[in-house]
């Protein structure tokens, strides 16, 4: 992986150390404008140009990385909450996709959003009869025009319609529908994991080849669509040869380590580090950091995070505010010893902390709000 210049001083392979380990707190989240922005350029050049592009926010989730990517001549993010839809908005974001589905009184908020920041075009995804009816409801008493994506099933699972004749009744209920405009097709694609680039390539085209099918079909229906927005991180190269699709990925504004070891042919650099202590040392070859399940995503398997130069090591539990390792290393470590962690999982890493360290030139030296890890904000 192509690293940048490091600052003067420190190695290449030590990027992550600061020089004031004294005054951050343990355990802290550090993120590194610097790389992020080095991030931003390259997927800025994977996809051509920033016009095709419509980054996720769920990542990070922080103003201040949004307006990075607006200062690159991004405009358009793609969220997951109301509450991340605020944010992006807020930060001066001017479309903005909220791929989530909106039930219950998330549909009074959707609108409340909408009323809030009139200069942002909000959209958001659709699966279900339903939810487009009351959409168009609530669009109609509110005298407001908004539109709709179809959500696509391409083989994950969670959410969206498989392509085919329910699929096409439901887009065409969305153009008939009052208030109502077909937006486009949502594809995501999460399942797809594959490391060898070649057979990811080839499950991916496989996942969308009936989306393909299927705009053939909305076409004889007489239904233009305006947009496609497809995949996420591990399937961004692929969808970015794909003329005409809009690309979402999230995760490669920050890497880490899981992405970074099974997707070696994507050249992003890992931009958030997680700052522990020793804060323990309850046998000869023990050591126990203050990174719990409070500190580092926990739905992953063990290790859940890398140490880099650190060796081999083992994960002997893992609790709220506890992570006890076995290393050889350990009679040489102090209480209060600082330990440079990549978490294998960033995104819901970064949902554990209400603040982040911002590292320039090796010093810490601000905080950033991770403003949207919270469900609400104002609306």
């Amino acid at each position: 992986m192509n690293e940048p210049m490091s600052q003067q001083g420190i190695p290449s392979d030590k990027w992550f150390l600061i020089d004031n380990e004294e005054d951050v707190f343990s355990p802290s989240l550090l993120v590194y404008p610097d790389r992020i922005e080095e991030n931003i350029k390259r997927m800025i050049a994977v996809a051509g140009g920033t016009e095709r592009l419509k980054p996720h926010v769920k990542t990070h989730k922080m103003p201040e990385i949004i307006r990075l990517q607006l200062k690159h001549g991004i405009r358009k993010f793609k969220c997951a909450t109301i509450a991340e839809a605020e944010m992006t908005a807020g930060a001066g974001a001017l479309d903005v996709l909220i791929a989530y589905q909106p039930t219950g009184p998330n549909i009074k908020r959707y609108f409340d959003l909408i009323s809030a920041f009139p200069e942002t075009k909000f959209s958001c995804i659709a699966d279900s009869e339903e939810v487009i009816m009351k959409l168009s409801d609530s669009a109609t008493t509110g005298k407001k025009q908004i539109s709709v994506w179809l959500d696509i099933n391409v083989g994950m699972n969670r959410t969206g319609i498989v392509p085919g004749e329910d699929a096409l009744k439901l887009a065409m209920l969305i153009t008939r529908l009052p208030m109502l405009n077909f937006g486009g097709l949502h594809v995501y694609d999460g399942h797809i994991h594959e490391p060898d680039p070649a057979l990811r390539a080839k499950l991916c085209d496989k996942a969308y080849a009936p989306v393909a099918d299927f705009t053939v079909d909305l076409a004889r229906a007489g239904i233009n669509i305006p947009r496609i927005v497809a995949g996420g991180s591990p399937t961004f190269p692929v969808h970015a040869r794909r003329k005409g699709v809009e690309l979402s990925p999230g995760t490669l504004l920050l890497w880490d380590h899981g992405y970074g070891t099974e997707f070696t042919d994507m050249d992003f650099l890992q931009a958030a580090v997680i700052f522990t202590r020793v804060v323990s040392k309850p046998a000869v070859d023990l050591i126990c950091l203050d990174l719990g399940h409070k500190a580092v995503a926990s739905e992953m398997p063990q290790p859940r995070i890398h140490i880099p130069g650190f060796g081999k090591f083992s994960i002997i539990s893992h609790n709220e505010e506890h992570m006890v390792i076995r290393t050889d290393k350990a009679a040489e470590m102090k209480i209060g010893s600082a330990v440079y962690a990549i978490p294998f999982h960033i995104c819901p890493t970064v949902d554990r902390h209400d603040t982040v360290s911002v590292v320039r030139n090796g010093i810490v030296t601000e905080q950033w709000q991770v403003e949207a890890r919270r469900r609400r904000i104002t609306i």
